[in-house]
């Protein structure tokens, strides 16, 4: 009896993971990546609640924490650097700013994508770089599909895993809603200094701007430089920058800005993998059509402030690949899949009060307010406030258990 197959858009978090578990069940797997090649980069991201549970049942979780970044906690800093208020790791894995499994996305993903390779000695998914779907034709038994590169094949599901701005997900659905959050964030890797700690880093300046820098494990440091949009936040989508433009912003935008914000400037040129981001959150009606359904950022995007983009992905892959497995019908399993994801991802997407903006003071005044919160939260006597603020609701769903659906010999 042949095995089902699945074609997967997206070789980040969401699509290996999908590979992972569909393999277990003993799905046939192909991943399509439109990068050249494994993209090894990419910033901190962390891993909480029920998506630490999946890495778990996946027996990953031990390779996760081998691949931390050894981040201790979040440091705010005022002027001149010094320490406004400080958020250690806490001993939960659903609060605190820093979790306790904190990993970079390329680690994260490499991890994944060679679990996904193999099955008990056995092949496993195939990867297939340097391309992308570029025409969908769902014939109701199958999907056919044409690539970028003019090949061809046919699939019993196509699903779309390939991020916020999804080209899979346009094929089938059409634009989906992607709603402006109203911040826009440049990620790239710059040399470690003396001065770097292995504290997550965040420095504040009026005007909504902010510096962050983030220990790693590769001998660098992560960093990042954000800022407001203010006015209308939908009309800076539709002034796109081109990487050399988006350099020239940002040594205006943040020329006066202090503390490390000139050694991030000056790294720009020099640095290989500067993304920058308008930051968003998709509001996809429907995950599923047909035999094409959408997971990750490509059905649900909270955006990284949210604090759950990665705990989403790893977890709606789990549940996904599941309910395939345990249904006869694919029809039945996305119903499935909608009704336990849904109500976890608006939770995720319920960002709290004045987020970002709160976080971003737009004037010296917000910006004392700001600090003075982050003092009193920080203290001793109500931290638990601090707690409360950096919380995501990241174990706010009743996980489903799979194993007994496992298929361990091909």
């Amino acid at each position: 009896m042949s095995r089902p197959t699945a074609l997967i858009s997206g070789a980040s978090i969401a699509g290996p993971a999908l590979a992972f578990w569909l393999n277990r069940y003993g799905w046939q797997t192909t991943v399509v990546e439109r990068a050249p090649e494994f993209r090894s980069g990419g910033q901190n991201i962390d891993i909480r609640g029920a998506a630490r549970e999946v890495l778990r049942r996946a027996g990953l979780e031990e390779a996760v924490r081998a691949g931390t970044t050894g981040e201790v906690g979040t440091r705010f800093l005022g002027k001149g650097g010094a320490v406004v208020a400080e958020f250690p790791v806490k001993a939960s894995d659903t609060e605190g700013a820093t979790a306790e499994l904190e990993i970079l996305r390329g680690d994260l993903s490499l991890i994944f994508v060679e679990a996904s390779k193999s099955l008990d000695g056995e092949p496993g998914t195939t990867y297939l770089y340097g391309d992308r779907i570029a025409e969908l034709d769902d014939t109701g038994s199958a999907v056919d599909v044409v690539f970028e590169s003019g090949a061809r094949g046919s699939f019993d599901l196509v699903v779309a895993a390939d991020g916020i701005g999804s080209s899979t997900r346009s094929l089938v659905f059409g634009d989906a809603v992607v709603e402006p959050i109203g911040m826009e964030m440049t990620y790239l890797t710059i040399p470690r200094t003396d001065s770097d700690t292995p504290w997550w880093r965040w420095y504040n300046e009026p005007g909504g701007r902010a510096v962050t820098l983030r220990p790693d494990r590769h001998g660098t440091t992560r960093a990042v430089l954000s800022s407001v949009i203010y006015g209308d936040p939908s009309s800076a989508r539709d002034k796109r920058r081109t990487t050399e433009q988006q350099k020239q912003h940002l040594r205006e935008h943040f020329a006066d800005v202090g503390w490390e914000a000139r050694r991030v400037l000056d790294a720009l040129d020099d640095a290989d993998d500067i993304y920058f981001e308008t930051l968003g959150q998709v509001k996809a009606p429907s995950w599923t059509r047909g035999r094409v359904a959408l997971t990750g950022d490509a059905a649900w995007c909270a955006s990284p402030v949210s604090g759950m983009g990665t705990s989403l992905s790893i977890v709606g892959a789990y549940v996904l690949a599941g309910e395939l497995a345990a249904h006869v019908d694919h029809r039945d399993a996305f119903a499935s899949y909608e009704r336990i994801m849904r109500p976890y991802v608006e939770q995720a997407q319920k960002l709290p009060p004045g987020v970002p903006q709160i976080a971003n003071p737009r004037t010296r005044a917000g910006l004392a307010v700001f600090r003075a919160g982050l003092r009193v939260a920080s203290s001793g006597v109500i931290s638990a406030l601090g707690g409360r603020f950096f919380r995501p609701p990241s174990d706010k769903i009743d996980l489903p258990d799979y194993a007994h659906l496992e298929v361990r010999a091909r």
